[in-house]
């Protein structure tokens, strides 16, 4: 019977290969697509394309580890809703250009408490906000790891491509 220790192993190396396999898949859409930035100098198309990678990373994770986690879910329901939204602004400012009025915040007075620890790291992870303490360190600590494994991953890609 494998140990704990090789279990564990060979499920990270099999979301690390997802991770890559996917993330790769992403990237080469992006470039296929020409929105990539590709050698343009212009600071917004790079802002974007930066904004993009991130996003394609953070999505191939999430998808990588699946529906098991809750903070996969969290980031996969996020991601998707912010397409949806950004999909019908998109429609609405090519169908009709209206001036964007400006509003006006008057001072109100907020109190506000100093953050606990928990409410920080509730805040970094996704979907932190609805667990309880025990699910959202044994959340944390999956994702933490799954950072680790992205920023190799990504790290591993950016050496291959300066070569």
């Amino acid at each position: 019977m494998a140990s704990k220790h090789v279990i564990a192993t060979r499920h990270t190396k099999s979301i690390k290969n997802r991770f890559a396999s996917r993330f790769l898949r992403s990237l080469l859409r992006m470039k296929r697509s020409d929105r990539f930035g590709g050698s343009r100098s212009n600071e917004g198309v790079r802002k974007r394309s930066t904004h993009r990678i991130k996003m394609a990373a953070y999505a191939s994770m999430a998808r990588a580890v699946g529906p098991s986690r809750t903070w996969s879910r969290a980031l996969l329901f996020k991601l998707r809703n912010r397409a949806r939204i950004q999909g019908v602004l998109r429609k609405r400012c090519l169908v009709s250009k209206k001036n964007k009025k400006k509003r006006v915040v008057r001072n109100k007075v907020i109190i506000s408490r100093e953050p606990s620890r928990t409410d920080t790291l509730r805040k970094l992870v996704p979907g932190g906000d609805s667990m309880d303490i025990c699910c959202l360190l044994e959340e944390t600590a999956h994702y933490i790891k799954c950072l680790a494994t992205q920023v190799k991953v990504m790290q591993s890609i950016a050496d291959q491509s300066l070569l």
